[in-house]
């Protein structure tokens, strides 16, 4: 899919327009080859540039052509599959074209491009291209926090139902958690390295205000990945914690099976002596039966209350 946008002089909002032209805004999502071709061919740009933020595993990098500047950075993205909520990241690839053109390619939406295709961040001109990356870059950052936020919330709730009864799906949950954290802090350290290399000023010319738009992304960044920090280590703690008790509670549950086992196997163990095929004591007697019957009973009490007394049945 391709969409092109200009911002119109006297309202200073974005507008849709089919012309490629200069200072325009080129946002690819998934876009298919002729598409590709097409922004290849008008804007006479090598079709790499455009391919590379289109490979899922690509890392955050800047990487510099002629005059052409390609900006990778990691973006959030949730994906809910089965009920089960996954904060996971993607590329999204920031092309500069001669100070001419600005074209934004990505595998699918996200809420970084959304909210700038929906009007919803201001000062967006698409011909200042170096404001307009920052203004992505800062963003991006900001969205990292409230899916960290969203993170935290999730445990909390995960970690109440696992309180009031511990199901299986709530532990698959808080794991997904923990693998999400682990996402989001690999991106937020390659978007730091990302946003270090801008901030030199060797990669594009930046001006004061630029610098300023720049230098809260950053801090929003390395907010970011302090809180991605704290909320994994307790995260961890919690699922180790989790974990020691299935332990425990797995050992409760052999202990008393083995005592259970034990407090059986006493009659079955007294039947076996009597029921051999040689003389044994009280054969003859009309009440045996009745006498083994009440030893049995009474040594399994016996043996009940001893393992009782030693916490095995409970």
């Amino acid at each position: 899919m391709i969409k092109i946008y200009n911002t119109n002089m006297i309202t200073g909002r974005l507008e849709s327009v089919e012309e490629i032209k200069k200072g325009v805004w080129i946002n690819l999502v998934n876009p298919s080859d002729s598409e590709i071709k097409r922004v290849c061919t008008e804007i006479n740009i090598e079709e790499d540039f455009i391919r590379y933020p289109l490979d899922y595993e690509e890392q955050a990098r800047i990487d510099t052509e002629d005059d052409m500047t390609l900006f990778v950075i990691d973006v959030p993205i949730i994906e809910d599959i089965k009920d089960d909520t996954t904060y996971t990241t993607m590329p999204l690839g920031v092309i500069i074209v001669r100070d001419d053109f600005l074209i934004t390619v990505s595998l699918r939406k996200n809420r970084i491009i959304d909210a700038f295709e929906k009007g919803r961040i201001k000062g967006v001109y698409t011909y200042k291209k170096t404001r307009f990356l920052l203004q992505i870059l800062y963003l991006n950052s900001a969205s990292y926090l409230d899916s960290l936020k969203k993170i935290n919330k999730e445990q909390e709730a995960t970690v109440f139902l696992l309180q009031q009864s511990m199901k299986n799906r709530d532990l698959i949950q808080l794991l997904n958690l923990q693998n999400s954290l682990i996402y989001i802090t690999t991106s937020l350290k390659s978007n730091e390295v990302v946003m270090e290399k801008t901030m030199r000023g060797k990669i594009i010319k930046l001006y004061e205000e630029d610098e300023d738009i720049l230098e809260d992304a950053i801090i929003e960044n390395k907010q970011a990945i302090e809180m991605a920090k704290i909320y994994s280590d307790i995260l961890n703690g919690t699922m180790d914690a989790y974990a020691s008790i299935i332990s425990n509670n797995l050992n409760r549950v052999m202990k008393f099976l083995t005592s259970i086992t034990i407090i059986l196997s006493i009659p079955t163990m007294i039947a076996s002596f009597w029921g051999m095929n040689v003389p044994v004591p009280m054969q003859n007697n009309p009440y045996g039966f009745v006498i083994l019957i009440g030893f049995s009973i009474i040594i399994s009490v016996i043996a009940t209350l001893w393992l009782n007394k030693r916490d095995m049945l409970k």
